[in-house]
């Protein structure tokens, strides 16, 4: 098992809601997760992550849903991009949660450590896939593609 992210979009009310499965993998752990989201935050995303890091900004959280019982709703999806201090590595913190509880609850929380170039190449994929028009996005690393 490799370092890898997917991103299958199931064509529902589009543009707004996108159905999207979301698996990923740091090689070692690995979780998938349904969400709702819309293609314009995938947009700001891919915006983010191609000039990764050379923005002012040092971290960027793609975050739908709580977990807080007053607050949760179907889930929480946690997807944070940050530089690693005193490396020029990068990390994506993860954290999937289907906020169910007993034999349903499902949590996954792991990192994904790579480089900037790998996080620009998810950008770049992530711009094509917020198109709409391709339904799986696959990264991992340098290597990736829309279809």
């Amino acid at each position: 098992m490799e370092k890898s992210i997917k991103i299958i979009r199931n064509p529902y009310e589009e543009p707004y809601p996108i159905n999207l499965m979301f698996k990923a993998s740091n090689g070692e752990s690995m979780g998938q997760l349904e969400l709702y989201d819309n293609a314009d935050r995938l947009k700001t995303l891919a915006d983010f992550l191609e000039d990764f890091p050379f923005k002012d900004e040092k971290k960027y959280l793609w975050k739908l849903g709580s977990e807080k019982p007053e607050d949760r709703f179907a889930f929480y999806f946690k997807c944070e991009f940050s530089l690693i201090k005193h490396t020029s590595d990068c990390l994506i913190g993860i954290r999937l949660n289907n906020n169910e509880d007993g034999v349903e609850k499902s949590i996954s929380e792991f990192n994904i450590q790579c480089k900037p170039a790998e996080l620009n190449k998810l950008g770049q994929l992530l711009r094509e896939f917020s198109k709409l028009e391709k339904e799986t996005l696959t990264w991992n690393g340098l290597n990736g593609n829309v279809e």
